[in-house]
């Protein structure tokens, strides 16, 4: 086991080093100058000044130079400043991880409650009436965008009925009180009040992937001879499904949530902005915009990094679910 870890290591290492290097590459192949981004506001800037800026970022220096001094830097957890504002990325990127990591964790929680018995039931009762009617409506759910959703529940719950707000993680003040003042109790319903949108707008098309998922890898499982054996021992069915069935569709099930996970921290780019949601999808969007060098390669280092590091505890966790299944 220590050595497969050891070996996922170092292969996640070189991974990681290549994804730096194409990432530094494609900013550096960007078009426009940063310098004279920076100073988009000082037309009046002389030469002097241009160049002392560019000494000060090091764009003076080879791109094999820039690459190494960045490598170095992302050692220490070191992304560098924001190049309009100054503020440390690090800190940008704290402020900002906490509504993209708290929409994301409420909306995979709710998918899973959700879908594990709806795939459950769905593939017990194949060809009835509640697997065709969830089948037509997980269909329409899966093939409708995100965003088109998101800009019904705008449109219709926010605009025409106004039962939901539709910016922003709070209101600047709920009935004249600003939000400062409310008390805890006052903040957290104001707060709620401003998830269930876009809590909704993250949960549907994974409640409908989730749901599909776990409906087929049952109907493979119960086809399998060890099932038709528990039922031949008297097992009653509802044991076979849940104790025998569906731990065997574990394993890809724990893939499927391995490779969501490094999302939930990734954000929304396009729900974030529609939404005003200042998490991290709503971070990258503006440093693109921006061209924010420094927080656009610390987002794609971090999620990088955690892609990697939760496929390797998806791989170990088949162990766990299956004993069969040897890291050696």
């Amino acid at each position: 086991m220590l050595n497969y870890i050891i070996r996922r290591l170092l292969i996640g290492l070189v991974t990681l080093m290549g994804i730096t290097l194409v990432t530094f590459l494609t900013i550096e192949s960007a078009p426009g100058d940063i310098v004279e981004l920076m100073l988009f506001e000082r037309p009046d800037a002389d030469e002097e000044t241009r160049q002392r800026l560019r000494e000060d970022l090091g764009l003076n220096d080879h791109i094999v130079v820039r690459y190494c001094k960045w490598v170095e830097k992302l050692a220490t957890l070191d992304f560098g400043r924001s190049i309009k504002t100054g503020e440390p990325v690090t800190t940008m990127i704290r402020r900002h991880i906490w509504p993209t990591a708290s929409v994301g964790a409420i909306s995979l929680i709710l998918a899973f409650l959700l879908s594990i018995p709806i795939g459950l039931y769905s593939a017990v009762r194949q060809g009835g009436a509640f697997d065709r009617i969830m089948s037509t409506n997980l269909y329409m759910l899966y093939s409708v965008p995100s965003y088109v959703i998101g800009m019904v529940l705008i449109l219709y719950f926010g605009v025409k009925l106004n039962w939901f707000p539709i910016q922003g993680m709070y209101s600047d003040s709920v009935n004249g009180v600003p939000y400062e003042e409310l008390s805890f109790f006052g903040k957290f319903v104001n707060q709620a009040h401003h998830y269930v949108l876009i809590t909704i707008c993250f949960t549907v098309g994974s409640l409908a992937y989730y749901s599909r998922f776990v409906r087929q890898n049952l109907l493979e499982v119960v086809q399998q001879d060890f099932i038709r054996t528990a039922r031949a021992k008297g097992l009653s069915e509802r044991r076979v499904i849940i104790r025998h069935a569906f731990r065997n569709t574990l394993i890809p099930f724990v893939s499927l949530l391995g490779l969501t996970l490094p999302f939930i921290l990734s954000g929304s780019v396009i729900l974030e902005h529609m939404f005003n949601w200042p998490g991290i999808g709503w971070l990258y969007m503006e440093s693109v915009q921006q061209r924010e060098v420094n927080t656009i390669m610390a987002l794609n280092f971090m999620t990088a990094t955690l892609v990697l590091i939760c496929t390797l505890l998806t791989d170990l966790a088949y162990g766990l679910v299956d004993p069969r299944i040897s890291h050696d």
